[in-house]
């Protein structure tokens, strides 16, 4: 079975970065001199009570359950396993038994990597390998499937039957977990594993049941890997033993992120009575106390291990072991779990409190704040206490004071929603993410950012979005980012670098389909970032390449048919590829033109210049039947189509991140009541507070930024324009923190079960009549107020002077230039 893409193309405050990251140091410190403490952490409270961490942990969802910080660098979580596609985040509920909890996990991507140190408590006999997991070797079944391709699907009830090795069965009814917590019982050793963490450590505590020695097993060899026949490619990998509570190693790993360093510092609560290295499943001579290669583990023993609870802390890095040993000594210098765990509650409630909402829905609620959640989990803190941080260049550099580093940008996803979601309720942390993309741009051989993930450029995914979250911070007029020393270097991709097909996109318009893979996609999302780096173009005073970037901006005229009214995959010498079908991947059966969508899909991927693309159709009128037919069509799918077009209303796919602006296409037409009840319809059928409750890859944040956006009344169809559409509040009330201490509140009157349509709008007490709002309103703060019915006002938003700008311009502007 294959990845996703490979499928495709072959504490408080403490959790505020913005706040001095010595806060957790010395928060910790506080109790340095306490002893461990036992007994389980307090229910989770406040907003955090309507988080539930298993959403998406079914289905194809791919998020894992484990503890975390908001944005933190650990995720330490059990995996299930470590090998194709629904094991991408490492664990899927489904798979009925655990191999142990490692400390990096990806939050539901369609790709795999990290699962970094794995520690697997256990009694009796070493054992060195896990096991298997005792399924097939094929996908989990969702309730949001499309077509069911010729690899058959794992049902629900399918029973795991695990084979021998140091992987346990658990107790689901004992699997609990909140945000920063997660507990269970490993049955088969009867050891409970309790984890929580900091930014940069986690912390395990395992209670042993049975009396006798006891020991933890360390793989450093285990890792995600496409296929499970062939195991994680680990070079460089070290193991050292200091003293007789101390394990400190380092690895490199050459998977999707290829030759990413890891480094990792790990301290035992108790003395080990003794402890053994492997080497390739070899036990070095005893007394050893380094080990070097590439498949490496180590048993560290510990006497009567029942006699009282085990703690295990680990730091990791990405510079050096050293950075490793002080970022755990920085952020837990004691071992008292709960008020590590507490330190960690207390951080989640502050974030999730950046947005309070209300509805008498306990689904609604759950929704909401799960996604709110997932929003945090990605981009992650990439840089160690002292400000140090490997750059894409593979070179350690060090930050200047205040200023933190991240990773795991999903960007193909995240530009649409997540980012813009972060512009308004995380605008402090704005500057860190955004000159991160900057810093990656300078430093990466490779250029600008695609798909970063743990300082390597990954590559996946199409077009070059971090072009898109620059400029959208541009445009909001964020402060302190460095767009200067961004512009030639993304100039240099957009006006001359031959990169996936860019040269063919400049000379002919388009990227022939008989010569670039995936042409049809490449070129209208080359497009959109053309619209992008126009902004930046303009900001920097190139005029000239301001103008022809707006212009180029419009290429996806070039495969535009508009006898079909479809966009579709042209040749080289401009021949329209036969056979079409607006449902095929593409031309031929191995070559496809789309990119995890279809020409239904790429026909609505427009996002920045639709009064102009509304005249090829015909007109408004027209285009907005043609809306209509993509809802309305067959959802029947060929066999080749790939599971990530899933969550099917029609052609629409909410399963993926190409279709989530389309519902709200209708305010451009004046028909803003379809837009209400389609994303109201969205909302209420593709997310469910549940395991399996996720029509799609997680996406880094993507996939519940659009329920966040959706439920607060507001979608950025082009997030460059910084103006937002409405669509149906789901929320009776939102407060969400702006900059500076100013407050957004949104309110819908009249709202509830089959009452999606906006009746009238009013703004700080003034009728609004448009069915957009800009950000730079939103910015200041006030009250946006929604009357909500069961029947719809269709002359809300109709007028030309209501519908939404495109292309800079107002409706009535752009329409009357394009008839």
């Amino acid at each position: 079975m294959v990845s996703r893409r490979q499928f495709l193309q072959g504490l408080g405050a403490l959790g505020v970065l913005g706040t001095p990251l010595s806060a957790l140091a010395e928060g910790v410190r506080l109790g340095a001199t306490q002893t461990p403490r036992v007994g389980a952490p307090s229910q989770a409270a406040g907003l955090s009570q309507y988080v539930d961490v298993f959403v998406g942990t079914a289905g194809h969802g791919h998020t894992f359950p484990g503890a975390s910080m908001p944005f933190g660098m650990v995720q330490l979580s059990p995996d299930t396993n470590d090998a194709n596609w629904d094991a991408c985040s490492g664990y899927h509920q489904l798979d009925g038994s655990i191999m142990g909890f490692s400390h990096t996990h990806l939050s539901g991507t369609g790709d795999g990597d990290l699962l970094d140190v794995l520690v697997m408590p256990a009694q009796g006999a070493v054992m060195l390998q896990p096991g298997s997991r005792g399924l097939p070797d094929t996908n989990h079944h969702s309730r949001y499937d499309g077509t069911v391709g010729p690899t058959a699907l794992l049902p629900p009830d399918a029973t795991p039957h695990p084979g021998p090795g140091y992987r346990s069965r658990y107790d689901r009814a004992s699997e609990h977990g909140r945000p920063g917590y997660y507990c269970v019982q490993l049955t088969d050793h009867a050891i409970r594993a309790e984890l929580t963490a900091t930014l940069r450590a986690g912390m395990h505590r395992y209670t042993f049941k049975h009396k006798g020695d006891g020991h933890l097993l360390i793989d450093l060899a285990h890792g995600f890997h496409d296929h499970a026949e062939v195991p994680a490619v680990v070079s460089d990998a070290q193991l050292r033993l200091i003293g007789n509570d101390t394990l400190v190693g380092a690895r490199r790993v050459h998977q999707w992120a290829k030759g990413r360093y890891l480094y990792f510092a790990m301290k035992i609560s108790r003395p080990l009575s003794h402890a053994t290295l492997y080497a390739g499943d070899v036990a070095l001579p005893a007394g050893s106390t380094e080990a070097n290669g590439a498949h490496l583990k180590a048993a560290l023993h510990v006497n009567n291990i029942a006699s009282a609870p085990l703690l295990v802390k680990v730091g990791i890095s990405a510079v050096d072991i050293e950075g490793a040993l002080r970022n755990l000594d920085s952020e837990m210098p004691d071992w008292d779990f709960e008020r590590i765990q507490q330190a960690a509650a207390d951080a989640w409630e502050r974030e999730l409190g950046r947005i309070r909402v209300q509805s008498p829905s306990a689904s609604i609620m759950r929704n909401f704040y799960s996604s709110l959640y997932h929003t945090m989990l990605a981009p992650t803190l990439f840089s160690d206490v002292d400000g140090r941080y490997r750059g894409m260049d593979a070179v350690v550099h060090q930050l200047p004071t205040g200023q933190h580093n991240y990773s795991t940008y999903s960007l193909w996803d995240t530009y649409r929603a997540l980012h813009p979601l972060f512009t308004l309720y995380q605008p402090e942390r704005m500057p860190d993410l955004v000159n991160c993309l900057v810093r990656m741009a300078v430093e990466s051989p490779d250029g600008p950012p695609i798909w970063p993930l743990q300082g390597v450029e990954t590559g996946c995914m199409i077009g070059y979005h971090s072009a898109v979250v620059i400029a959208e911070a541009l445009a909001k007029d964020f402060k302190g980012i460095d767009f200067a020393s961004a512009w030639p270097v993304f100039r240099r991709r957009a006006m001359e670098d031959d990169y996936r097909g860019l040269y063919h996109y400049r000379k002919l318009g388009y990227l022939p389909s008989d010569k670039e893979v995936e042409g049809v996609s490449k070129t209208l999302e080359y497009a959109y970032d053309d619209w992008a780096m126009a902004q930046l173009a303009d900001a920097v005073g190139a005029k000239d390449d301001a103008t022809q970037l707006r212009q180029r901006s419009r290429n996806y005229r070039q495969l535009f048919d508009k006898s079909l009214q479809f966009m579709r995959p042209r040749a080289e010498d401009g021949r329209w590829l036969e056979p079409f079908d607006p449902r095929a991947m593409g031309h031929a059966s191995s070559w496809r033109d789309f990119c995890e969508s279809n020409a239904w899909q790429a026909t609505f991927l427009n996002q920045h210049d639709l009064y102009a693309y509304m005249a090829l159709f015909g007109g408004p009128q027209a285009f907005e039947n043609k809306l209509d037919g993509l809802f309305t069509a067959s959802s029947d799918l060929p066999a080749d189509a790939p599971p990530d077009i899933a969550g099917m209303v029609g052609q629409y796919a909410h399963g993926n991140e190409p279709s989530h602006h389309m519902a709200y296409l209708y305010a451009y037409t004046g028909a803003h009541h379809k837009t209400q009840q389609r994303a109201r319809m969205l909302m209420e059928t593709m997310y469910a507070p549940e395991p399996d409750g996720l029509a799609g890859d997680e996406d880094c944040g993507q996939m519940s930024a659009w329920y966040v956006m959706s439920a607060l009344g507001l979608y950025a169809v082009d997030p460059v324009s910084t103006h937002y559409v409405f669509g149906s509040p789901l929320l009776d009330e939102a407060e969400v923190e702006l900059a500076g201490g100013r407050k957004l509140v949104i309110r819908a009157t009249g709202n509830g079960p089959g009452r999606p349509y906006i009746q009238s709008v009013s703004w700080n007490g003034k009728p609004w009549t448009r069915s957009w709002i800009g950000h730079a309103e939103l910015a200041l703060g006030g009250v946006l107020a929604f009357q909500m019915s069961a029947t719809p006002n269709q002359a809300f938003g109709s007028s030309l002077a209501d519908r939404p700008p495109s292309f800079g311009a107002p409706a009535s502007e752009q329409l009357a230039l394009n008839r």
